[in-house]
């Protein structure tokens, strides 16, 4: 469903641009032909994906805080955006137990400022707010949930999101309705691929367990996520923000996660890393309990497929297998743009 003409010339700004994610989208944005305006931190990890990949380069990269509205504001005069993508947020559970306040004051305050900016600035005619599949009020039920359920998340994090949500749905209420602003939201699941280096995360723990010839540790190998490549909800963001440019009538709630067979345990998902990765990697269950997590957790995704003719086109096998063929292709010293390029066409022609 992805107009890939329809991004050529048109000026996107994406917020947390430095991050994993967003990397992969000025990637996408950057292949489309569009001038892409990113507004983030400095990189969050040590290695990173946004230098080694040089999009940099190609992009006007503006180092800012989202909690800073005033910067962000003069960012939206000089650039006059007509396309907003926000991405930037404190996206780590456990770190939100930690920095409960810095979380909420990212993930609340730094969509409000957002907003407030695509309020007062009368270019841009498409806005889509990146949340989570994890703003939901989570009842270990053993079916997706569907966009119109009650949002609670439980952990600061989760809550946090579901809290950025509300903020996004009162401005199109309040505000972006009388001024024909086209705003969604997209609730994704987990997203793997190559070039995450977070902390806390399982298949950035893989990496680098299997970098220095280790077994990979899992502290909870029985919770069931929604695992997916990154170029799925990617590619679902942009559909999204192109679509109801076009026509308003497509902006409201999705849900962004794959097919239920692709659901799986994390101990599942390191098995398989491990498979692909070869070369006798092992991993080891120390389960501590931990903070409070979701159990089971799996998306609806009915409303995309039948408002988009959407369906997932990489499985979570193939998802695998991506992720350890460009994080070899990083450790061989190999050309990652190249990497990048070739995995994306192959995603897009799947």
């Amino acid at each position: 469903m992805l107009d890939l003409e329809f991004y050529r010339g048109k000026r996107v700004l994406v917020t947390g641009h430095t991050g994993f994610k967003g990397t992969w989208l000025c990637k996408i944005l950057t292949d489309m032909g569009a001038e892409v305006i990113g507004y983030a931190f400095e990189p969050p990890t040590q290695p990173n994906l946004f230098s080694l990949s040089g999009i940099g380069a190609s992009i006007n990269s503006i180092n800012g805080d989202i909690r800073d509205r005033e910067h962000l504001l003069r960012v939206f005069d000089e650039y006059q955006p007509e396309i907003v993508l926000h991405l930037a947020a404190q996206p780590i559970v456990r770190e939100s137990y930690k920095n409960p306040v810095y979380t909420y004051e990212t993930n609340v305050m730094g969509t409000v400022n957002v907003c407030e900016c695509v309020r007062t600035h009368d270019k841009v005619r498409s806005f889509l707010n990146v949340t989570t599949d994890k703003v939901y009020e989570n009842k270990e039920w053993v079916w997706g949930y569907r966009e119109n359920e009650p949002l609670d998340g439980y952990d600061p994090y989760s809550n946090s999101k579901s809290c950025s949500e509300l903020v996004t749905h009162s401005y199109v209420h309040s505000f972006f309705e009388n001024l024909g602003v086209a705003v969604s939201t997209a609730r994704a699941g987990n997203v793997i691929g190559g070039g995450d280096f977070a902390v806390d995360r399982i298949i950035p723990d893989c990496v680098r367990a299997a970098q220095a010839g280790k077994k990979i540790i899992v502290r909870n190998p029985y919770s069931i996520r929604p695992y997916q490549h990154v170029l799925e909800p990617l590619c679902v963001y942009l559909t999204i923000a192109a679509e109801q440019y076009k026509n308003i009538k497509y902006a409201g709630c999705y849900n962004v996660g794959p097919d239920d067979k692709d659901c799986v345990t994390t101990g599942e998902l390191v098995q398989l890393f491990c498979d692909k990765w070869g070369e006798g990697l092992e991993w080891e269950n120390h389960y501590d309990g931990g903070p409070h997590e979701a159990a089971y957790l799996k998306l609806d995704c009915s409303k995309l497929k039948g408002t988009f003719d959407w369906k997932p086109r990489w499985g979570i096998e193939n998802a695998v297998e991506q992720t350890v063929a460009w994080t070899k292709c990083w450790l061989a010293g190999d050309q990652l743009e190249n990497c990048m390029s070739e995995q994306l066409h192959s995603y897009l022609m799947s």
